[in-house]
Parts: structure tokens; sequence; C-alpha cells
């Protein structure tokens, strides 16, 4: 019997490509990567096996996604379209390295995902499976079986008996890790109408938020948030814990018309606010830090790594020449950045770095002013010279 490994969510497309893609004559071996998600191991494992898959493979991922994706595109300063954080995108190429691992160990010739023929995930996995193993055969059910929407997959589970969580009165597609969450579907595809109160997951809805301040400091080094508050802690618990902080004070929630790799513009949601704030915070102090032309050019560096982790192209060599650029101008990125979150703001406040560009004796307007204001005249005659008519 042909084997394929499925990457296996836990949401309702996967929950159907199991039972599908044994009545198309496959041995189905899952696997679950653990990068935050909803859903418990001990979950996953009893309704992959009710769905009628041989075995699942189960592993946390989180240390491997914070410190070998995450902490990458935070370093880059990573933002699609001013808006996405990335969370989704960077999880997908550390699931298809262990779909070709495990396909290896199991000496299956099939690998197949949950994602839709619109969406940018197929692009993801595909993209990556076929870089680290062109000779792997890809299926994608979503593109191939005559379920025509969510609607029809709910009768499709339903009437097959599959363990399913979503409903027709609430049908969103939700994939949630440690470094955001995003949303879909539904009554946000009008986008007449104002996201409902049950769309909010990960944070409260803004009139929920207490009428309280909150602060937090975060400590960096060499680019990498290695402290909150004073206290150390590993990458992952830093950012669980910002989350929760973040989720209370209602940061972090961005509504994106966001253009797909496919070319078609989609309404998402995203909640992230460990994201965003640490994004903030980074940004903040590499402004301290690095000097204006090395800033000036990282903003198109930025850009084009956003671009590159949201089209699938993570295991492309110019993604990892543009880390290297990227890792030299963080050995200056060192110090503290202090933030109020206050209602869905995110308000630096204090900033401090051993490597500071900043010179108070220099910007200060007070009687320690050290500028030696005879350069100005000069300075200005030599930079409007080449806009000057002679």
């Amino acid at each position: 019997m042909k084997k394929v490994i499925l990457a296996y969510s836990g949401g309702l497309d996967t929950t159907c490509a199991i039972k599908w893609l044994k009545d198309k004559g496959f041995k189905v071996v899952c696997f679950s990567a653990n990068l935050g998600s909803e859903f418990s191991p001990q979950d996953l494992k009893k309704r992959s096996l009710q769905s009628g898959t041989e075995k699942i493979y189960i592993k946390d991922l989180r240390r491997e996604f914070a410190y070998f994706y995450i902490l990458p595109a935070l370093k880059a300063g990573a933002c699609y379209e001013g808006k996405y954080l990335l969370s989704t995108a960077l999880g997908r190429p550390l699931i298809a390295k262990y779909l070709v691992e495990i396909a290896k160990k199991e000496k299956a010739s099939f690998v197949a995902h949950g994602a839709t023929a619109k969406g940018n995930d197929q692009v993801r996995f595909e993209v990556s499976i076929s870089i680290l193993n062109p000779n792997l055969k890809i299926i994608a059910p979503l593109r191939e079986w005559e379920l025509k929407n969510r609607q029809e997959e709910i009768d499709y589970a339903r009437k097959n008996k599959l363990p399913i969580r979503v409903t027709k009165e609430k049908p969103y597609s939700i994939d949630k890790n440690i470094w955001g969450l995003s949303i879909e579907g539904g009554i946000l595809e009008d986008l007449k109408k104002i996201p409902p109160s049950d769309s909010y997951l990960l944070m409260k809805p803004l009139k929920k938020v207490k009428n309280k301040e909150k602060y937090v400091e975060i400590g960096f080094r060499k680019g990498m948030p290695f402290s909150l508050n004073g206290k150390e802690m590993d990458l992952v618990s830093l950012i669980e814990k910002l989350n929760l902080i973040g989720g209370e004070c209602g940061v972090g929630r961005t509504d994106l018309i966001e253009d797909r790799v496919v070319g078609i513009k989609s309404r998402e949601i995203y909640e992230a606010p460990a994201a965003w704030i640490l994004y903030t915070a980074h940004k903040e102090l590499e402004s301290l830090t690095l000097d204006r032309e090395t800033i000036f050019f990282k903003e198109l560096i930025s850009l084009k790594y956003a671009q590159l982790v949201y089209q699938g192209l993570w295991f492309t060599e110019l993604r990892s020449y543009l880390d290297a650029f990227i890792e030299r101008t963080q050995k200056r990125v060192s110090g503290k950045i202090g933030l109020r979150l206050y209602k869905g703001n995110i308000t630096v406040v204090k900033r401090s770095s051993p490597n500071s560009l900043y010179k108070r004796e220099l910007a200060t307007y007070g009687d320690k002013d050290l500028f030696d204001r005879s350069f100005a005249k000069g300075f200005i005659k030599l930079w409007s010279m080449p806009y000057i008519k002679w």
C-alpha cells in the first residue's frame, strides 16, 4: 500500500483529508508540529486515530521555531505589508522540513498538506518540500477533492463521523503558534461587517480591556530579547508571557487586506501581542544603536526578507545571504527598551544601550550644549549646492 505523510493540524481540512486519502488507497501517517497550537498533543493523537490514521508523530518544535525562525525574522524587522509579522508563514518551512525527514524515516514517497488552492500555504509547503527533496510527490487534497467549500467539508465530516470542532455558525479558519494567530473565513469575508466579538481569540476586545497601563521592559543582547522586566528568560517563555500581557492590554491585533502569493486579495485578521511588542522594542533599539545609512538600507532588506518568508522562499540562498548581513548589524543592538501598553497601544517610553549613538551634549538645547554652531552655515551651503541654478 502507498504511504503518505500528512501535515495534520487537527483542523477541519486535515481531518477530512485523512479519510479522503484512505479512500484513495493510501496508508496515512500524520505529523503534527507543536508550534504553540490550540490543540493538545493528547487531543491531536486521539482525533487523528479516530479519523483513521495509522500512526502520528507529534513534535514540540517551539524552541526550534523561536530561535531559528522567529528570531532571524525579528532581527530582520520582517513585516509584510506593514501589518503582518509572518506567524503562519514562518512556521510552514519548519513543518515542511520535518515532513521530509519523516517521509525518509517511514520510506514514504508521498507527502500531503491541507492548504487550499487559493491560499499561500500550498506555495510555502510545496516550494520548501521541493527544495529539500525534489523526489517526493506532493498531494494537496483541497485542490483535488469534490468538496467545494467549508460548509461541504463540515457535512462530509459529519457524514463520516469525523471529530471536528468547527460549526457552520462559526466557520473560521484559524492557525495558531507562539508568534501569532491568524483568523479568516465566515463573516470576516464581508468587508462591510465589523468583526464580531467571537473572532477575538488571543486578546480582549478594546471595550473589555481594563483602563490601566502596563509597563514592560525588554532586554536585548545582540538583537536577541533575553529579559523581561529585569528577569532573564528563554525566548519561548518570554514570547508566551508577552502574549498574555499584551492580550490583556488589547495590543497586537491587525486587520489587513492582504496580497496573497497567488494574486488575489484577501481579508486576514492577525493577533500577535508578543510579536508586536518585541518588533516595536527591537526597532527602537536599532534606531538608538545603528547609524543612519545602515538603518535606511536595512529598511530595504526588511521588506525583501518579509517578501521571501511570505512567498515560501525560506530555504533559498538569498535568504541566507540576507541573514549574514542582518547578523552583522545586530552586534551593536544591545540594551533595554521600556514600553507602555494601554488599550491597544504600544508606546516607547525608555531607552538605554551601552552602544547608544545618542549624545545628549550634542542634542541638548540646554547650558551643556557642545555642538559647534559654526559648522551649520558651511554644511547647508555644501548640501544645497547641487540644487542651485548658478
